[in-house]
């Protein structure tokens, strides 16, 4: 396995574990229970986790009355791209 698929791996992994943080959050604020930090969910939003945030938010319809998650989320989708053509072109 070449070094780009193990970070693409890695990509798809981290997006997909910030996917299930969203759910996980959502099934706390329904419960009422301890609730993940707001700015936890936005840095992994930005930090290469924005199509996760995104799925996350939609599929599990959290957050998404609050503008700033979604420029976090379309933010951390265009530095996800960005990342991915580095990559890419090494």
């Amino acid at each position: 396995m070449s070094l780009k698929n193990i970070i693409f791996l890695v990509l798809a992994v981290w997006n997909f574990i910030v996917f299930f943080i969203y759910g996980l959050d959502k099934n706390k604020a329904e419960r009422g229970a301890w609730r993940i930090p707001e700015k936890a969910l936005l840095l992994e939003s930005i930090c290469l986790g924005g199509l996760g945030a995104f799925c996350g938010g939609k599929v599990f319809h959290h957050k998404t009355r609050k503008w700033y998650f979604q420029v976090c989320w379309y933010l951390g989708i265009i530095i996800d791209a960005v990342f991915v053509y580095l990559v890419w072109r090494m």
